[in-house]
Protein backbone atom coordinates (compact mmCIF):
# COMPACT_ATOMS: atom_id res chain seq x y z
CA UNK A 1 0.00 0.00 0.00
CA UNK A 2 2.82 2.39 0.88
CA UNK A 3 4.49 1.61 -2.44
CA UNK A 4 1.31 2.59 -4.27
CA UNK A 5 1.03 5.84 -2.32
CA UNK A 6 4.69 6.68 -2.95
CA UNK A 7 4.30 5.87 -6.64
CA UNK A 8 1.19 8.05 -6.87
CA UNK A 9 3.00 10.89 -5.08
CA UNK A 10 5.93 10.63 -7.49
CA UNK A 11 3.57 10.76 -10.45
CA UNK A 12 1.83 13.88 -9.07
CA UNK A 13 5.17 15.62 -8.54
CA UNK A 14 6.19 14.69 -12.07
CA UNK A 15 2.93 16.03 -13.51
CA UNK A 16 3.29 19.33 -11.64
CA UNK A 17 6.92 19.64 -12.72
CA UNK A 18 6.02 19.04 -16.35
CA UNK A 19 3.20 21.55 -16.08
CA UNK A 20 5.54 24.14 -14.61
CA UNK A 21 8.06 23.56 -17.39
CA UNK A 22 5.31 23.84 -19.94
CA UNK A 23 4.18 27.12 -18.35
CA UNK A 24 7.72 28.45 -18.49
CA UNK A 25 8.00 27.48 -22.14
CA UNK A 26 4.71 29.16 -22.90
CA UNK A 27 5.82 32.29 -21.04
CA UNK A 28 9.14 32.28 -22.87
CA UNK A 29 7.38 31.70 -26.18
CA UNK A 30 4.93 34.51 -25.48
CA UNK A 31 7.81 36.83 -24.67
CA UNK A 32 9.53 35.92 -27.92
CA UNK A 33 6.34 36.44 -29.89
CA UNK A 34 5.83 39.83 -28.19
CA UNK A 35 9.35 40.85 -29.15
CA UNK A 36 9.00 39.68 -32.74
CA UNK A 37 5.68 41.50 -33.05
CA UNK A 38 7.31 44.85 -32.23
CA UNK A 39 6.73 46.93 -35.35
CA UNK A 40 9.57 48.80 -37.00
CA UNK A 41 9.04 52.12 -38.78
CA UNK A 42 11.10 53.48 -41.68
CA UNK A 43 10.47 57.12 -42.60
CA UNK A 44 11.48 59.09 -45.70
CA UNK A 45 12.87 62.63 -45.32
CA UNK A 46 13.14 64.57 -48.58
CA UNK A 47 14.95 67.88 -49.10
CA UNK A 48 16.27 70.17 -51.82
CA UNK A 49 19.62 70.73 -50.08
CA UNK A 50 22.67 68.68 -51.00
CA UNK A 51 24.73 66.45 -48.73
CA UNK A 52 27.34 69.16 -48.07
CA UNK A 53 24.77 71.70 -46.84
CA UNK A 54 23.64 72.57 -43.34
CA UNK A 55 20.14 71.19 -43.83
CA UNK A 56 21.52 67.73 -44.55
CA UNK A 57 23.91 67.85 -41.59
CA UNK A 58 20.98 68.70 -39.31
CA UNK A 59 18.89 65.88 -40.79
CA UNK A 60 21.72 63.46 -39.99
CA UNK A 61 21.47 64.54 -36.34
CA UNK A 62 17.78 63.59 -36.44
CA UNK A 63 18.37 60.25 -38.15
CA UNK A 64 21.19 59.25 -35.77
CA UNK A 65 19.20 60.27 -32.70
CA UNK A 66 15.99 58.36 -33.49
CA UNK A 67 17.88 55.25 -34.55
CA UNK A 68 19.85 55.19 -31.29
CA UNK A 69 17.01 56.11 -28.94
CA UNK A 70 14.57 53.63 -30.50
CA UNK A 71 17.14 50.80 -30.72
CA UNK A 72 16.58 50.69 -34.44
CA UNK A 73 12.80 50.49 -34.23
CA UNK A 74 12.51 53.93 -35.91
CA UNK A 75 14.81 54.81 -38.81
CA UNK A 76 14.91 57.79 -41.18
CA UNK A 77 16.25 57.67 -44.72
CA UNK A 78 17.32 61.05 -46.12
CA UNK A 79 16.74 61.91 -49.79
CA UNK A 80 18.85 64.98 -50.58
CA UNK A 81 19.66 66.95 -53.75
CA UNK A 82 16.01 67.24 -54.86
CA UNK A 83 15.87 63.50 -55.56
CA UNK A 84 12.13 63.61 -54.87
CA UNK A 85 11.47 66.95 -56.59
CA UNK A 86 11.48 70.59 -55.53
CA UNK A 87 10.10 71.88 -52.24
CA UNK A 88 6.59 72.30 -53.65
CA UNK A 89 6.53 68.77 -55.03
CA UNK A 90 7.70 67.34 -51.71
CA UNK A 91 5.06 69.27 -49.77
CA UNK A 92 2.47 67.73 -52.09
CA UNK A 93 3.96 64.29 -51.38
CA UNK A 94 3.71 64.85 -47.63
CA UNK A 95 0.12 66.03 -48.06
CA UNK A 96 -0.64 62.80 -49.95
CA UNK A 97 1.22 60.80 -47.28
CA UNK A 98 3.72 59.38 -49.78
CA UNK A 99 6.57 61.25 -48.02
CA UNK A 100 6.97 61.45 -44.26
CA UNK A 101 9.12 64.56 -43.61
CA UNK A 102 10.34 67.56 -45.58
CA UNK A 103 11.53 71.14 -45.08
CA UNK A 104 9.59 74.24 -46.11
CA UNK A 105 9.59 77.98 -45.46
CA UNK A 106 6.46 79.33 -43.81
CA UNK A 107 5.87 81.67 -46.74
CA UNK A 108 5.88 78.69 -49.14
CA UNK A 109 2.59 77.48 -47.65
CA UNK A 110 1.04 80.61 -49.15
CA UNK A 111 0.39 78.69 -52.37
CA UNK A 112 -2.31 76.80 -50.51
CA UNK A 113 -3.07 79.10 -47.55
CA UNK A 114 -2.65 82.72 -48.71
CA UNK A 115 -2.10 84.28 -45.29
CA UNK A 116 1.06 82.18 -44.84
CA UNK A 117 2.70 84.26 -47.58
CA UNK A 118 2.79 87.22 -45.21
CA UNK A 119 5.78 85.60 -43.48
CA UNK A 120 7.77 85.81 -46.72
CA UNK A 121 7.28 89.55 -47.19
CA UNK A 122 10.45 91.66 -47.10
CA UNK A 123 10.99 93.30 -43.70
CA UNK A 124 7.90 91.66 -42.19
CA UNK A 125 10.16 90.39 -39.39
CA UNK A 126 13.39 91.76 -37.94
CA UNK A 127 15.19 88.50 -37.18
CA UNK A 128 14.66 84.83 -36.42
CA UNK A 129 13.54 85.44 -32.83
CA UNK A 130 10.86 87.80 -34.10
CA UNK A 131 9.81 85.21 -36.69
CA UNK A 132 9.46 82.49 -34.06
CA UNK A 133 7.32 84.70 -31.87
CA UNK A 134 5.11 85.55 -34.85
CA UNK A 135 4.45 81.92 -35.78
CA UNK A 136 4.34 80.33 -32.32
CA UNK A 137 2.95 82.96 -29.94
CA UNK A 138 0.31 84.85 -31.98
CA UNK A 139 -3.20 83.70 -32.86
CA UNK A 140 -2.20 84.23 -36.48
CA UNK A 141 0.62 81.69 -36.23
CA UNK A 142 -1.20 79.17 -34.04
CA UNK A 143 -4.27 79.13 -36.28
CA UNK A 144 -2.08 78.85 -39.37
CA UNK A 145 -0.30 75.78 -38.00
CA UNK A 146 -3.63 74.25 -37.02
CA UNK A 147 -5.04 74.73 -40.53
CA UNK A 148 -1.92 73.30 -42.15
CA UNK A 149 -2.25 70.19 -40.00
CA UNK A 150 -6.02 69.73 -40.19
CA UNK A 151 -6.63 70.58 -43.84
CA UNK A 152 -3.34 69.63 -45.48
CA UNK A 153 -1.75 66.88 -43.36
CA UNK A 154 1.27 69.15 -42.65
CA UNK A 155 2.35 69.03 -39.02
CA UNK A 156 4.95 71.72 -38.29
CA UNK A 157 7.10 69.90 -35.73
CA UNK A 158 9.83 72.57 -35.38
CA UNK A 159 11.16 75.70 -37.06
CA UNK A 160 14.85 76.38 -37.73
CA UNK A 161 16.79 79.40 -38.95
CA UNK A 162 17.82 79.14 -42.59
CA UNK A 163 19.73 82.35 -43.23
CA UNK A 164 18.88 85.97 -44.03
CA UNK A 165 18.83 87.32 -47.58
CA UNK A 166 21.36 90.03 -48.42
CA UNK A 167 22.18 92.00 -51.57
CA UNK A 168 25.41 91.93 -53.59
CA UNK A 169 26.16 94.41 -56.37
CA UNK A 170 28.78 95.96 -58.62
CA UNK A 171 28.36 99.33 -56.90
CA UNK A 172 28.07 100.35 -53.26
CA UNK A 173 24.62 100.36 -51.64
CA UNK A 174 24.80 102.71 -48.69
CA UNK A 175 21.24 104.07 -48.79
CA UNK A 176 17.92 103.39 -50.50
CA UNK A 177 18.76 105.84 -53.30
CA UNK A 178 21.66 103.59 -54.37
CA UNK A 179 19.12 100.94 -55.39
CA UNK A 180 17.66 103.19 -58.08
CA UNK A 181 17.91 101.53 -61.50
CA UNK A 182 20.01 98.61 -60.23
CA UNK A 183 19.40 95.57 -62.44
CA UNK A 184 18.80 93.08 -59.65
CA UNK A 185 18.45 89.38 -60.33
CA UNK A 186 15.63 87.89 -58.24
CA UNK A 187 13.76 84.56 -58.40
CA UNK A 188 10.27 84.35 -59.89
CA UNK A 189 8.69 85.02 -56.50
CA UNK A 190 6.29 87.92 -56.00
CA UNK A 191 7.71 88.92 -52.63
CA UNK A 192 11.27 89.19 -53.96
CA UNK A 193 10.19 90.84 -57.20
CA UNK A 194 8.51 93.44 -54.99
CA UNK A 195 11.66 93.86 -52.90
CA UNK A 196 13.48 94.96 -56.04
CA UNK A 197 10.63 97.01 -57.45
CA UNK A 198 9.71 98.97 -54.32
CA UNK A 199 13.30 99.78 -53.43
CA UNK A 200 13.76 101.35 -56.86
CA UNK A 201 15.75 98.56 -58.50
CA UNK A 202 14.90 96.92 -61.80
CA UNK A 203 13.79 93.33 -61.02
CA UNK A 204 15.41 90.87 -63.41
CA UNK A 205 14.25 87.26 -63.01
CA UNK A 206 16.46 84.51 -64.40
CA UNK A 207 17.36 80.89 -63.73
CA UNK A 208 19.62 80.39 -60.75
CA UNK A 209 22.17 78.51 -62.86
CA UNK A 210 22.65 81.61 -65.04
CA UNK A 211 23.33 84.09 -62.25
CA UNK A 212 27.13 83.78 -61.94
CA UNK A 213 27.71 84.40 -65.65
CA UNK A 214 25.20 87.26 -65.69
CA UNK A 215 27.04 88.95 -62.81
CA UNK A 216 30.40 88.33 -64.42
CA UNK A 217 29.34 89.92 -67.73
CA UNK A 218 27.36 92.74 -66.04
CA UNK A 219 24.14 91.54 -67.67
CA UNK A 220 22.76 92.24 -64.21
CA UNK A 221 24.21 94.54 -61.56
CA UNK A 222 23.46 92.46 -58.50
CA UNK A 223 21.57 89.62 -56.86
CA UNK A 224 20.14 88.75 -53.46
CA UNK A 225 20.54 85.56 -51.44
CA UNK A 226 21.58 84.34 -47.98
CA UNK A 227 25.30 84.58 -47.20
CA UNK A 228 25.66 80.79 -47.36
CA UNK A 229 24.41 80.80 -50.96
CA UNK A 230 26.63 83.74 -51.91
CA UNK A 231 29.55 81.70 -50.58
CA UNK A 232 28.56 78.36 -52.12
CA UNK A 233 27.99 79.92 -55.55
CA UNK A 234 31.12 82.10 -55.27
CA UNK A 235 29.20 85.25 -56.19
CA UNK A 236 31.80 87.17 -54.19
CA UNK A 237 34.23 86.47 -57.06
CA UNK A 238 32.16 88.59 -59.46
CA UNK A 239 30.67 91.20 -57.09
CA UNK A 240 32.59 93.96 -55.35
CA UNK A 241 29.94 94.98 -52.81
CA UNK A 242 27.75 93.32 -50.23
CA UNK A 243 24.95 95.31 -48.58
CA UNK A 244 23.48 93.88 -45.38
CA UNK A 245 19.90 94.59 -46.41
CA UNK A 246 18.44 91.80 -44.22
CA UNK A 247 15.29 91.94 -46.32
CA UNK A 248 13.95 88.40 -45.80
CA UNK A 249 14.59 86.10 -42.85
CA UNK A 250 14.39 82.51 -44.10
CA UNK A 251 13.03 79.79 -41.88
CA UNK A 252 12.94 76.04 -42.42
CA UNK A 253 9.97 74.17 -40.98
CA UNK A 254 10.33 70.48 -40.25
CA UNK A 255 7.06 69.31 -41.78
CA UNK A 256 5.82 65.84 -40.81
CA UNK A 257 2.89 63.97 -42.34
CA UNK A 258 0.19 63.97 -39.65
CA UNK A 259 -0.95 60.56 -40.88
CA UNK A 260 2.57 59.22 -40.42
CA UNK A 261 2.71 60.77 -36.95
CA UNK A 262 -0.56 59.13 -35.96
CA UNK A 263 0.69 55.67 -36.97
CA UNK A 264 3.61 55.87 -34.54
CA UNK A 265 3.31 54.56 -30.98
CA UNK A 266 3.48 57.27 -28.34
CA UNK A 267 7.03 56.42 -27.29
CA UNK A 268 8.27 56.75 -30.88
CA UNK A 269 6.37 60.01 -31.31
CA UNK A 270 8.30 61.36 -28.34
CA UNK A 271 11.61 60.15 -29.77
CA UNK A 272 10.82 61.64 -33.19
CA UNK A 273 9.81 65.00 -31.71
CA UNK A 274 12.92 65.13 -29.51
CA UNK A 275 15.05 64.27 -32.53
CA UNK A 276 13.46 66.98 -34.66
CA UNK A 277 13.98 69.52 -31.87
CA UNK A 278 17.66 68.61 -31.72
CA UNK A 279 17.96 68.78 -35.52
CA UNK A 280 16.31 72.22 -35.64
CA UNK A 281 18.65 73.45 -32.92
CA UNK A 282 21.69 72.19 -34.86
CA UNK A 283 20.24 73.60 -38.10
CA UNK A 284 19.97 77.07 -36.54
CA UNK A 285 23.41 76.86 -34.93
CA UNK A 286 25.11 75.90 -38.22
CA UNK A 287 23.58 78.82 -40.12
CA UNK A 288 24.31 81.34 -37.37
CA UNK A 289 27.94 80.23 -37.03
CA UNK A 290 28.40 80.23 -40.79
CA UNK A 291 26.99 83.72 -41.21
CA UNK A 292 29.18 85.05 -38.42
CA UNK A 293 32.31 83.93 -40.26
CA UNK A 294 31.34 84.64 -43.86
CA UNK A 295 31.31 88.43 -43.67
CA UNK A 296 34.97 88.36 -42.65
CA UNK A 297 35.71 85.88 -45.41
CA UNK A 298 34.11 88.11 -48.04
CA UNK A 299 36.02 91.14 -46.78
CA UNK A 300 39.25 89.15 -47.03
CA UNK A 301 38.27 88.35 -50.63
CA UNK A 302 38.12 92.07 -51.35
CA UNK A 303 34.36 92.64 -51.02
CA UNK A 304 33.27 95.94 -49.45
CA UNK A 305 30.49 95.40 -46.90
CA UNK A 306 27.98 98.18 -46.23
CA UNK A 307 25.16 98.52 -43.70
CA UNK A 308 22.48 100.85 -45.12
CA UNK A 309 19.69 102.36 -43.00
CA UNK A 310 17.06 99.62 -43.13
CA UNK A 311 14.20 101.79 -41.92
CA UNK A 312 13.96 103.55 -45.28
CA UNK A 313 14.08 100.16 -47.04
CA UNK A 314 11.32 98.86 -44.76
CA UNK A 315 9.12 101.90 -45.34
CA UNK A 316 9.53 101.64 -49.10
CA UNK A 317 8.71 97.93 -49.30
CA UNK A 318 5.73 98.19 -46.93
CA UNK A 319 3.90 99.91 -49.80
CA UNK A 320 3.63 96.46 -51.39
CA UNK A 321 1.89 94.84 -48.41
CA UNK A 322 -1.75 95.79 -49.17
CA UNK A 323 -1.93 93.73 -52.36
CA UNK A 324 -1.06 90.59 -50.41
CA UNK A 325 -4.13 91.07 -48.24
CA UNK A 326 -6.57 90.81 -51.15
CA UNK A 327 -6.63 87.00 -51.28
CA UNK A 328 -6.59 86.49 -47.52
CA UNK A 329 -9.74 85.34 -45.81
CA UNK A 330 -10.31 87.14 -42.55
CA UNK A 331 -8.73 90.36 -41.35
CA UNK A 332 -5.41 90.63 -43.11
CA UNK A 333 -4.64 93.94 -41.45
CA UNK A 334 -5.07 92.25 -38.08
CA UNK A 335 -2.61 89.51 -39.09
CA UNK A 336 -0.06 92.13 -40.07
CA UNK A 337 -0.57 93.90 -36.77
CA UNK A 338 -0.10 90.68 -34.80
CA UNK A 339 3.20 90.08 -36.59
CA UNK A 340 4.22 93.69 -35.94
CA UNK A 341 3.30 93.40 -32.24
CA UNK A 342 5.52 90.33 -31.94
CA UNK A 343 8.63 92.46 -32.60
Amino acid sequence: MKKHIMKLGFLLVLVFALAACSGEDETSSAGADSSSDEENFELKFGMVAGTAQNEYKAAEVLADYVDKESDGQLTINIYADSQLGDDRAMLEQVREDSLDITLAETGRFGIWVPRAELMGLPYIVDDFDHLKRAVYETDYGKELHEELETDHNWMVAATAYNGTRQTTSNRAIESLSDMEGLKLRVPEADTLLDYAKFTGASPTPMAFTEVYMALQTNSVDGQENPLSTIDAQKFYEVQDYLALTNHVVNDANYVVSKKTWDTLPEDLQTILQDGIDKAAEEHTKLFEEEEASLISKFEEEGVTVTEPDLEEFRNAVSEAYPKYLEDIEGDGEDYLQQIEDAR
